[in-house]
């Protein structure tokens, strides 16, 4: 993706991130490539993060028959760590929204936000993608 569909997606993440106790976004590919980031966390560490987050939802997914779904029926995954959460979404084929935020954080809010965020986003990707088809 160029740096220019990244910014323009940058602005979205950082958007869903105005709650209190938000810290970091990241928009990534299902084989772990960086789409895009929030303002506030370096291109360097949203990638190293971007590519956890893929074997995060590659295991979440494989998971997914230990509640009798199937693997394309996985939606999110929320992690609670001594200092805050990181929340991991679906955000369309072979995309995911991952973000961050402290222990203080309104947990259905985020989810909220990232849900809205997910829906904004879907129709961004999608458009794009169709210009990429048909051109």
């Amino acid at each position: 993706m160029n740096s220019n569909r990244q910014h323009d997606l940058g602005w979205m993440l950082d958007e869903a991130l105005r709650i209190p106790e938000a810290r970091h976004a990241i928009l990534l590919s299902s084989d772990g490539l960086l789409m895009a980031h929030s303002a506030d966390i370096t291109s360097d560490d949203a990638e190293r993060h971007a590519a956890a987050m893929s074997g995060l939802q590659s295991l979440a997914r494989a998971n997914s028959a230990f509640c009798g779904s199937t693997e394309n029926s996985w939606q999110q995954t929320i992690t609670e760590y001594d200092h805050g959460y990181v929340f991991l979404v679906a955000a369309g084929p072979r995309a995911y929204v991952a973000a961050s935020a402290g222990h203080g954080v309104d947990v259905e809010t985020m989810t909220h936000r990232l849900m809205e965020l997910v829906q904004r986003l879907g129709k961004e990707l999608s458009t794009g993608q169709r210009v990429g088809e048909f051109a």
